[in-house]
């Protein structure tokens, strides 16, 4: 079991912070037969309100300004390595599926 399981466990009350299993606690209605088979309230909102539009955007400009940007040379020199890369594997493919091909074709033509 990894943490974040052991931790969403311990939110629903199923083990203890030790990670004992959680001992079951009577209901506190009792067990009569008007209690049989009702179900516990759900708990209502956590209480947090929503992030207006405006904040939203204020917290993605906000957010934006921290990212590190590759400069012009940086971005010039990515750029190059992955269209490079492109063309190395586009030649490899194809030079497989033309061998390929022609091996199917020489073993089925006989």
């Amino acid at each position: 079991m990894n943490r974040e399981t052991k931790r969403m466990m311990q939110r629903q009350g199923q083990i203890e912070a030790d990670g004992s299993p959680a001992t079951r606690r009577a209901p506190a209605g009792g067990q009569g037969a008007g209690n049989r088979g009702a179900r516990a309230p759900r708990p209502g909102p956590s209480g947090r309100k929503r992030t207006t539009p405006v904040q939203f955007t204020r917290e993605i400009r906000d957010e934006m300004r921290q990212v590190a940007w590759p400069s012009r040379a940086e971005l010039i020199n990515y750029t190059s390595v992955v269209i490079t890369t492109l063309f190395i594997m586009i030649g490899l493919i194809f030079v497989l599926n033309l061998g390929f091909g022609k091996l199917i074709t020489l073993l089925f033509s006989k």
